[in-house]
């Protein structure tokens, strides 16, 4: 089939510019096809967007595509290099069951990386066998849509497709494949890789790759390695605090993980947050509380700090230079962070302007939330609509002190009432996928093959800031247990 065709038939168009960069950065690689690939769920809305025509994924063609059975033309399938800090500790990594198919080129000229995701094995699957199980790519489904919803930057998922294969974890699982949709998959690991085992061609190479991908607008005449590190941290600030003002907890912030476009990337252990505590920890393997809820904004720091290290030789010829250069940029992390945090809090108060007392006004209610482990989504949305649910927080003396400064300090806005509950409802979501019920819907599916839980979830998910009554019911927190709620990498 010609290209021409192709797209007119299907909608791909791709292209792989990352093949451009030096040979070292990827290994390029045949799919390795599976045995009966099934169509589980197809993302109508991103497939459109991407100019690709819903009915022919869905076709047999269309599906072999997804599972790996097909390139489609323009594609140059290949596994990319990296490195990283895995828990403090720096190794050798790359795509272990992941290929990258290339970039689509959108209707609208825009590029996204086309990348399957338990595709089987790679030159870096370090004994694993590449492959992926249903459970954890519908995982990732859920959770990076309902992200994407939140307003938050996120790789977003295409498609799941079953593979008719089994593979084998501590029991037989079905295989499974995801299409997974970025801006692009360079890392901070990327930046490592090319820093401790490539030239210092190589690491020029990836940069200006990388500004001519993500900054395009960097202005040639500046030191523009400079400006790469000062974009990316500005957008993983923004990053960051929208991930704490939604009470998600990412649970394995390795600098792998930290994708340079500033999108959340890679939903192993993630979870979000019920009752609000800073000390949170939901990963299996996060043993020592590295990545708690509250530790993400230093973990997002000592990232960043990795990637400057990467850039030194880039910064200046002078390595004191270029050492100062590069802490100067790494100190206004914390800064940018705490503003727009402060920023995104104000707006679930409904505080539209910026008063010195802001700041004990939000840690003396989330003090309070802590003490009396009420939950975080819900309190918010209870202080949106102005409800007084069965939570001990609202009938406590303490609150109803915290109460009364809370509304003085709305009262001394020019904005209306009115105002201030839009802006409320806009800032505080109406629900979260609660863990309970995203684990309902994979038992379902993995193991009754039925799908519809899922699909209800994902429907009141979609717009989180609709409150509508429909979600009411998904607003629930879950039957107390006595074992606190555990998640894993499902690799």
């Amino acid at each position: 089939m010609s290209k021409r065709k192709e797209i007119i038939e299907t909608g791909w168009n791709l292209d792989n510019s990352y093949a451009g960069l030096p040979k070292s950065f990827f290994t390029s690689l045949n799919l390795t096809p599976v045995r009966s690939p099934k169509m589980i769920i197809l993302n109508d809305s991103l497939a459109t967007s991407l100019g690709l025509n819903v009915q022919a994924l869905q076709s047999e063609n269309g599906l072999a595509v997804l599972a790996g059975n097909r390139i489609p033309e323009g594609a140059f399938p290949l596994a990319q290099a990296y490195a990283g800090h895995q828990f403090g500790h720096f190794t050798m990594l790359g795509d272990g069951r992941a290929l990258l198919l290339g970039e689509q080129i959108t209707p609208k000229v825009e590029r996204f990386d086309i990348q399957l995701k338990g595709s089987g094995r790679t030159p870096y699957s370090r004994g694993g066998d590449g492959r992926a199980a249903l459970g954890p790519m519908l995982r990732e489904y859920i959770i990076s849509e309902a992200m994407h919803a939140l307003g938050i930057a996120t790789t977003r998922s295409l498609a799941v497709v079953t593979t008719g294969e089994a593979v084998i974890r501590e029991t037989d699982l079905p295989g499974a494949i995801m299409t997974r949709v970025a801006s692009s998959h360079i890392r901070v690991g990327t930046f490592q890789y090319a820093s401790k085992w490539g030239t210092a061609q190589d690491l020029k190479a990836l940069a200006d790759y990388t500004l001519q991908r993500h900054f395009p607008d960097v202005d040639a005449e500046e030191n523009r390695y400079l400006s790469l590190l000062q974009d990316v941290i500005k957008r993983q600030a923004v990053l960051i605090a929208k991930w704490q003002l939604v009470g998600f907890i990412h649970g394995v912030m390795n600098t792998d993980n930290m994708a340079i476009s500033g999108e959340t990337i890679d939903y192993g252990p993630c979870a979000f947050m019920d009752v609000y505590d800073p000390e949170t920890v939901f990963s299996s393997i996060d043993r020592q509380g590295r990545y708690a809820y509250g530790n993400q904004p230093y973990i997002a720091g000592w990232n960043l700090a990795r990637f400057a290290e990467t850039l030194l030789p880039l910064l200046h010829d002078d390595q004191e230079l270029a050492v100062k250069m590069a802490e100067d940029a790494i100190s206004d992390f914390s800064e940018l962070y705490q503003s727009n945090w402060f920023r995104g809090m104000r707006e679930k108060l409904g505080i539209f302007n910026e008063e010195q007392q802001d700041e004990s006004l939000i840690e003396d209610l989330l003090s309070m939330m802590k003490k009396y482990r009420a939950d975080y989504t819900n309190t918010f949305r209870a202080l949106t609509f102005n409800m007084r649910e069965d939570a001990v927080m609202f009938e406590t003396p303490e609150f109803a002190q915290w109460h009364e400064l809370w509304q003085a300090r709305l009262g001394r806005q020019q904005e209306s009432e009115s105002s201030s509950h839009q802006l409320m409802k806009r800032s505080n979501p109406a629900l979260i996928p609660r863990n309970h019920r995203v684990e309902a819907a994979l038992e379902a599916a993995v193991k009754q093959e039925d799908y519809s839980v899922m699909e209800r979830l994902l429907d009141v998910l979609s717009s989180p800031y609709a409150h509508s009554p429909e979600q009411a019911e998904y607003s629930k927190l879950p039957a107390q247990s006595t074992r606190p709620y555990r998640t894993f990498c499902g690799t």
